[in-house]
C-alpha cells in the first residue's frame, strides 16, 4: 500500500468517525435507547464518543484477528513482511486516533483524559513507522487485538449513566466479561508479544530497522503496556468493590429476612 493509499484510508477513517460522532450516534441512540434523550449534553458528548470507540474497536479487532490467522507473509516475517493489509488496519486506527484526539481537546470538560492523550500520541508515534515505512507489521497488528476489551469498558459506562445499580445483573455480567477480556487481550498476551519481540533482537532484520525505529518500537510498546497494567488494576479494584457490595447487599437481605 503506497503512502498516498494509506493516507486516503486514514483521512476517510477520520471523516467517518467524525460523522458518526457529530451526526449518526445521537440520531441512532435516540431510537435504540430511551434513556439517551434524558441525558445532559455533557453526558451525550461522552456517549457519542464511546459509541464511536466501540464501533472502531469491533471493526479493527476483527480485522486484526483475521490478519493474525491468515496473513502468512506478515506472520512469517514480523519485521519486514508485506504490510499491505496491516497498513489498512493501522490506517483505520490512525484516522480514529486523530479524530478522537481532536475531540478530546475540543470537549475536554466532557471527555478530557490525560492518559488517553498519552495513549493516542504514543500509538500514533509508533504507527508512523508502520504507515510511512512499512516496518513491524506483525507487531503493529498484534497490538490491535487489545481493542476487543473496549466495548465492555464502554458498556460499563453506558450502564452506569443509564442508572443501573452496580450490583444489578447486567452490571455484574458485563463487569465479569470486561475483567476477563481485558486481562486476556491486554495482559495475558504480553509474554507472547515480548517473546516474539526479543526473539528478533540481534537478527539482521532487527539491525536493519535502525536506532530510531527500534527506539520507537520498544518505548511505545512499554508505555502502552504500563498504561494497560494501570487500567487493569483499576478495573480489578472496581470489580472487587462490586463483589463486596453484592455480598453486603445479600447479607443485609438475609438479616432483614430473619428479623421478619
Amino acid at each position: 500500500m503506497a503512502s498516498l493509499d494509506w493516507l486516503i484510508v486514514a483521512v476517510t477513517s477520520f471523516t467517518i468517525f467524525q460523522i458518526m460522532f457529530h451526526y449518526l450516534s445521537g440520531r441512532i441512540s435516540v431510537h435504540l435507547c430511551k434513556g439517551f434523550r434524558a441525558l445532559p449534553d455533557i453526558k451525550k458528548t461522552e456517549w457519542n464518543s464511546r459509541v464511536v470507540s466501540t464501533f472502531h474497536a469491533l471493526v479493527v479487532g476483527l480485522l486484526c484477528v483475521y490478519l493474525l490467522w491468515f496473513d502468512d507473509a506478515v506472520n512469517a516475517d514480523p519485521i519486514w513482511g508485506e504490510p499491505k493489509l496491516v497498513k489498512l488496519n493501522v490506517g483505520l486506527t490512525a484516522g480514529y486516533l486523530i479524530s478522537d484526539f481532536l475531540l478530546i481537546l475540543w470537549y475536554w470538560n466532557a471527555i478530557g483524559d490525560r492518559y488517553f492523550i498519552i495513549h493516542h500520541l504514543t500509538a500514533l508515534y509508533a504507527y508512523y513507522y508502520v504507515l510511512g515505512q512499512g516496518l513491524l507489521p506483525y507487531f503493529a497488528n498484534f497490538r490491535l487485538i487489545a481493542e476487543f476489551s473496549t466495548p465492555f469498558v464502554n458498556q460499563r459506562w453506558f450502564l452506569e449513566v443509564l442508572g443501573y445499580p452496580k450490583t444489578s445483573m447486567p452490571n455484574i455480567i458485563n463487569g465479569f466479561l470486561m475483567l476477563m477480556i481485558f486481562f486476556l487481550v491486554r495482559i495475558a498476551v504480553m509474554p507472547v508479544y515480548y517473546h516474539k519481540m526479543i526473539s528478533t533482537f540481534g537478527s539482521e532484520a532487527f539491525y536493519k530497522l535502525g536506532l530510531r525505529a527500534q527506539f520507537a518500537w520498544i518505548v511505545a510498546s512499554v508505555c502502552l503496556d504500563v498504561m494497560n497494567i494501570m487500567w487493569m488494576y483499576k478495573i480489578g479494584k472496581g470489580c472487587y468493590k462490586v463483589l463486596c457490595a453484592c455480598k453486603k447487599e445479600k447479607a443485609d437481605s438475609q438479616k432483614n429476612g430473619k428479623q421478619r
